[in-house]
């Protein structure tokens, strides 16, 4: 029968409207059922009988197919059909048994019970579509009474949901493991915050709306406050302000899942607690539009440990870090303690350093030398460049006027000692550190890019790009500011000096980078 004829017998049908039409309860996800028949009175009568089952406090929501194509369509449009009541003789004689085929084949939905429904059981023999056909049960539509259509109803939902549950098992799993990993990645908090509101969208299947907190210093009340530390989709606002004070039953909930030390599910306010090793612990509010499952539950619990663990791998990394940050200034001030007129220009070293290498990078230039790695560390390795000077003699190293050739002679063996003391403290840490870098700065800084400095001639690629940065900032600074030997230089008469000793003392790209920056008033100190 044709949608237009289904619509010119409406007369057939019962006053009150197809279930659908009504509005559904928001606070439950109701369990959807699609009828498939071309016949409106098979709608009507299916709507009468089963429209007020609930099962697990979930209500139905009826949809409605009238031919085959239709079905596919509605498919496409809803995927969480939990049950299709399906008839076979349609539009074609067995267009119910192929739309069977499309939706597991084409469509590749596995978990939806399909009910063959068949007033012509001799069109599709039972025992050959029960074994030929994925389908899980087979009526006559003349035995299909109230009462067994309300258990066939309930026994396909009992079917699908423990179906759903396997699968929502599996790819939440799955979601945690490689959200964690993910997680595991990422070595500031504000980048870890955000990633797990994203690890936990990404679960849940849900909106992106949320927000991650630690309590912090208290309040003039004595009360902690509550830190802010990510915020996704709607609380977005709440970075700037900083505050929940709009927000007071959140921030009600919020409090209490932290008093408490246990995840609070009171929708719409759902709070995680995640407590780390290390005494610090956080809340996580997100906003599914439902009520959260067992299962739902279950899986946001062992993430939240996997949470725990990964912010404990953070706590630990920056610990490291900062204990390596710790070393590269120790070993540092023990330089500087013999040359107090250069205490400021290590500082000023590593902020330009850092810039530098930033330009450059944003130039699209050296980004296979440019790595995340690099970026992170040059610039406090670089405060370790004149290190090896501890082993230059006092009469040499103060030396007010020009250094005689014997006098010159030792004073650059200065980069030779820095890069050894460092090479052979940084064969303690695997990979690429502030140390290892810090080798290749203290002794290639002084290298000329046409190959005649010192100390062994490398030239061009030959010197590491941590030391080519470093050779032009090094003697930037150096001119500007006053030394025993000097007066300070004009900026002038000092970009005039770097310039022309491009290609020849200094890499090209950098001092292009470096006088890009100063004309454009964009270096990170001031002059």
């Amino acid at each position: 029968m044709s949608q237009q004829q289904a619509n010119d017998d409406d007369w057939l049908l019962d006053d009150d409207p197809p279930e659908q039409s009504k509005p559904l309860p928001q606070y439950k996800h109701p369990w959807k059922i699609l009828i498939v028949d071309d016949e409106p009175d098979v709608h009507s009568a299916t709507a009468l009988a089963i429209r007020n089952i609930r099962y697990k406090d979930r209500a139905l929501e009826l949809l409605s197919a009238y031919s085959a194509g239709e079905a596919l369509q509605m498919l496409q449009l809803h995927g969480d059909v939990a049950l299709i009541l399906l008839d076979v003789v349609m539009e074609t004689d067995d267009a119910g048994l192929r739309l069977v085929r499309r939706i597991r084949e084409e469509l590749q939905i596995s978990t939806t019970r399909i009910v063959l429904r068949t007033g012509q059981p001799g069109q599709a023999p039972e025992q050959e579509v029960i074994l030929n056909y994925d389908i899980n049960d087979y009526k006559t539509k003349t035995e299909l009474t109230v009462q067994k259509l309300f258990t066939t109803v309930i026994a396909s939902l009992r079917a699908y949901e423990n179906l759903i549950t396997i699968e929502k098992n599996r790819q939440g799993l799955a979601k945690i493991l490689e959200g964690a990993a993910d997680l595991y990645q990422m070595f500031s908090l504000k980048e870890f915050a955000s990633g797990v509101l994203k690890q936990i969208s990404a679960i849940l299947d849900v909106g992106t709306d949320g927000i991650l907190c630690v309590e912090s210093t208290p309040d003039m009340t004595g009360r902690p406050q509550l830190e802010i530390l990510a915020a996704a989709g709607a609380y977005e606002c709440l970075l700037e302000s900083g505050s929940l004070d709009d927000y007071p039953d959140l921030a009600s909930a919020i409090r209490r899942a932290l008093h408490e030390k246990r995840n609070i599910y009171q929708h719409p306010y759902d709070v995680l607690c995640i407590t780390a090793q290390n005494g610090r612990e956080f809340a996580v509010h997100f906003t599914p539009p439902w009520p959260l499952d067992d299962v739902e539950r279950n899986l946001l619990e062992v993430f939240c440990q996997r949470i725990s663990s990964a912010y404990d791998n953070l706590y630990l990394y920056n610990q490291l870090r900062h204990s390596q940050e710790a070393t590269v200034v120790a070993l540092a001030a023990l330089a500087e303690y013999r040359d107090t007129d250069t205490g400021a220009h290590v500082l000023r070293v590593q902020k330009l350093t850092d810039a530098i290498a930033g330009e450059i990078r944003q130039r699209g230039q050296y980004l296979d030398l440019l790595t995340a790695e690099f970026m992170d560390m040059v610039g406090m390795a670089s405060i370790l460049h004149d290190v090896g000077k501890v082993g230059t003699p006092d009469h040499i190293l103060f030396k007010p006027g020009k250094l005689d050739p014997e006098e010159r002679r030792i004073m650059e063996q200065h980069a030779g000692i820095g890069a050894s003391i460092l090479a052979k403290s940084a064969q303690m840490v695997e990979g690429q550190s502030y140390l290892s870098l810090g080798s290749e700065i203290a002794g290639g800084h002084h290298e000329h890019f046409d190959g005649n400095g010192y100390p062994n001639k490398l030239k061009e690629q030959q010197i590491p790009l941590s030391a080519r940065i470093v050779a032009v900032v090094d003697v930037f600074d150096a001119l500007l500011n006053k030394r025993p030997y000097k007066e300070p230089w004009e900026l002038s008469e000092t970009l005039d000096y770097i310039r022309s000793r491009a290609g020849s003392q200094f890499d090209p790209i950098v001092v292009s980078a470096l006088c890009d920056m100063v004309e454009q008033g964009r270096l990170p100190f001031e002059l």
